[in-house]
């Protein structure tokens, strides 16, 4: 496969690439753009033209420099061997195939791409969508056989965006829905996907009958097609073997799978906790369930929300925190189709453990989440504060007030002094250092140096922290 027509070079070392907000040229959809979306749909051979690339709007060298533009990929392929069930996994290609283009970082997928190109790749001549689309049709081609024809339609045109982007959602429904029914019980092999390991190298989705990839992207009807279709691909099929807790969601076939896949960075996996060696995350999750120490629950948020969730933090700064393949307690990547599902968080006790997300997301879960708690877990419209949520709560019977204990003002201050007798307030060196690394000095006894203690990997949970200002003689002020 050439590319030494093309401006730019294409191929896998390009993947992973970042392209920051100084170096970029446009930047098309990402989080300040309502409406984007990339959708391949199969066609009959005699309904597409081979090799069309078809731009409705703007083209790339006539948008504005360092702006942010609506975009719309739409891709038709036919073959004698393509099949409608192989929409999705077609459609997950293009995040692989962009990010093979030297200049050009994707991320997301579906109704969330986020696409840069960087002046650098833009001034030597990638300024036009038509060479996009020939990279699409000849990686599609090159690596798909079974595509024989192809055709490539970009579209900035708002108005036409908006047009394709209900029939798209449309289309991703009508996918998730012919995924339902299937039980994990019931399957002997699950899928699992590194397509996302350039960006997150210890990464490895696993994807289950109840369990959809974190993009949303791919089910497991998906993955089954994607690894029988292109057997060398990032799709590859995981037994399962024996349960070591199956209401975990913990089998001795996924974590194998894991440690080969990231190296032994991750060893083992609960399937359905956010909590208890919680799933890795990419950099692709629909949304971020996360703690909320304060009410003992969890919230949940979308990539395209706005605002602040009500524990004050942007998606944006949540996403550092739970991205990267790493299993982060409490900060837990997933897809909107997951929270469809009856797996969904069970261990950390699923919906009754849901105490806020945004309206949008519970608009299209509505008719999933159990009919006693529906109306009971608040959005943005309802709170807006954790004093405000906690009072919601409260006010509405929700089952995790009923784990919270109320303790009084005495019980307060016996436990605060109880503390300061254990170690002495002019003692506390260096109580917490986060993240990785905490180092606490312990003074000696007989006016001697001491000694140091280092933990290394430390997770430390405090029910309360208790910050006292001394006088140079140690003592409260």
């Amino acid at each position: 496969m050439s590319f030494e027509d093309l401006p730019v070079a294409v191929g896998v070392v390009f993947e992973g690439e970042r392209i920051r907000k100084a170096d970029m040229q446009v930047e098309l959809g990402g989080p300040k753009i309502e409406k984007k979306f990339e959708l391949v749909v199969t066609k009959k051979m005699n309904e597409i033209e081979d090799g069309k690339v078809e731009i409705i709007g703007p083209d790339l060298k006539d948008l504005e420099e360092g702006g942010a533009h609506p975009l719309g990929i739409l891709i038709e392929v036919a073959g004698k061997e393509v099949e409608e069930d192989l929409e999705g996994v077609l459609e997950r290609h293009v995040h692989e195939y962009t990010n093979f283009m030297e200049g050009v970082m994707h991320l997301n997928q579906r109704y969330d791409i986020w696409i840069r190109i960087s002046k650098k790749s833009f001034q030597k001549g990638l300024n036009t969508f038509k060479l996009m689309g020939q990279v699409y049709e000849r990686l599609y081609k090159s690596e798909l056989p079974i595509i024989e024809k192809i055709q490539v339609t970009f579209i900035t045109d708002p108005d036409k965006i908006a047009e394709q982007y209900d029939k798209a959602i449309i289309r991703y429904d009508e996918r998730d829905a012919r995924a339902r029914g299937l039980k994990d019980e019931e399957v002997d092999v699950f899928y699992g996907c590194t397509l996302c390991q350039s960006f997150a190298p210890t990464h490895c989705c696993t994807i289950t009958a109840q369990r959809y990839a974190n993009c949303g992207a791919i089910s497991w009807f998906d993955g089954r097609a994607a690894a029988r279709v292109d057997p060398k691909g990032p799709l590859f099929a995981i037994e399962k073997g024996a349960p070591i807790d199956e209401y975990k969601g913990e089998y001795e076939g996924v974590n194998q799978a894991y440690k080969e896949k990231t190296l032994g960075a991750v060893t083992d996996v609960c399937l359905y906790s956010a909590f208890e060696k919680p799933h890795t995350s990419c950099g692709c999750f629909e949304a971020i369930a996360f703690v909320i120490p304060e009410v003992d629950g969890l919230g949940l948020v979308h990539r395209d929300y706005k605002g602040n969730a009500v524990n004050g933090l942007p998606f944006s700064t949540m996403a550092d925190s739970t991205a990267g393949g790493r299993q982060i307690p409490g900060f837990h990547g997933v897809s909107i189709e997951y929270m469809r599902s009856p797996k969904f968080l069970q261990v950390d006790g699923g919906w009754e453990r849901i105490v806020w997300l945004p309206k949008a997301i519970k608009d299209r879960v509505y008719d999933f989440m159990p009919e006693n708690l529906r109306d009971i877990i608040p959005t943005e419209n309802d709170v807006s504060s954790i004093d405000e949520l906690k009072s919601y709560l409260k006010d509405h019977h929700h089952p995790v007030a009923e784990r919270w204990v109320e303790t009084g003002a005495a019980a307060r201050l016996e436990e605060e002094e109880r503390q300061e007798e254990i170690m002495p307030a002019g003692q506390q060196t260096q109580p917490f250092m986060m993240p990785g690394q905490m180092t606490t000095m312990v003074p000696a006894t007989g006016g001697g140096p001491g000694f140091q203690i280092i933990f290394k990997n430390a997770k430390i949970y405090a029910e309360k922290v208790i910050i006292k200002r001394l006088d140079q003689k140690g003592k409260k002020s």
